[in-house]
């Protein structure tokens, strides 16, 4: 008999996440081993059960231990980068509301094996399971068209930052300060403040107002 593939879930909706375990726990190739609703509980349980493949929200909080902290892509790019550093052989499978690039691009650079959206059929969510765990790759043909439509796309400035820049933008957008975001990351308020006027010249954008409208625009926080 062969082995079933060991699923570690990761979404921050306990509803979502239990819908998806149903759907994909009566596939009798798979086992889902654990559950987290963030990014810190995703590394912690992939350290502990070493799962054959997580499938992942993107945008979900780092750690929610922190009552004050904000849902966005932060969350799941941390958790990815953080899982692929720890085991570079960690197959991860991003299932998402969101479509559109910068996000495949800098999911896919962080070291994931795959990017479905959450309108998938639940077939297609299979097969990127069993495909990923064979040690292929799979991207939707939605996210693909996307990518490829994207690719000489000007109106889309946010693809023009880079994942460091894309990161800080993310929380500038969610109303942190120079000063959070350098304590959230490690930096100097100095090298924050320097990303900062790189992100608003690449937008043009002037404040944090119109960086906060334009996070919003493109789905990087919720309204």
């Amino acid at each position: 008999m062969v082995d079933s593939i060991g699923v570690l879930l990761v979404d921050d909706h306990p509803l979502v996440r239990a819908g998806f375990h149903r759907l994909l726990q009566a596939d009798g190739r798979i086992n889902i081993v654990a559950e987290a609703n963030n990014g810190q509980e995703a590394f912690d349980l992939f350290r502990q059960f070493t799962p054959d493949l997580v499938i992942m929200d993107l945008s979900m909080p780092t750690d929610t231990s922190d009552p004050e902290a904000t849902t966005n892509i932060n969350g799941g790019l941390d958790a990815i980068r953080r899982i692929i550093s720890h085991d570079s052989s960690a197959r991860v499978l991003v299932l998402t509301v969101m479509e559109s690039d910068p996000f495949p691009s800098h999911v896919l650079n962080a070291g994931a094996k795959g990017y479905l959206t959450k309108r998938c059929a639940p077939e297609e969510l299979l097969e990127a399971v069993v495909t990923i765990h064979g040690g292929g790759t799979y991207i939707s043909d939605v996210i693909q068209a996307k990518l490829g439509a994207n690719a000489d796309d000007e109106a889309s400035p946010v693809r023009a930052l880079t994942k460091r820049e894309l990161q800080i933008f993310t929380y500038l957008a969610d109303g942190q300060s120079v000063t959070q975001v350098a304590e959230a990351m490690f930096l100097s308020p100095k090298t924050v403040h320097a990303h900062r006027t790189n992100i608003l010249r690449k937008l043009k954008a002037s404040n944090n107002s119109e960086l906060v409208h334009l996070a919003i625009r493109h789905g990087i926080v919720q309204a």
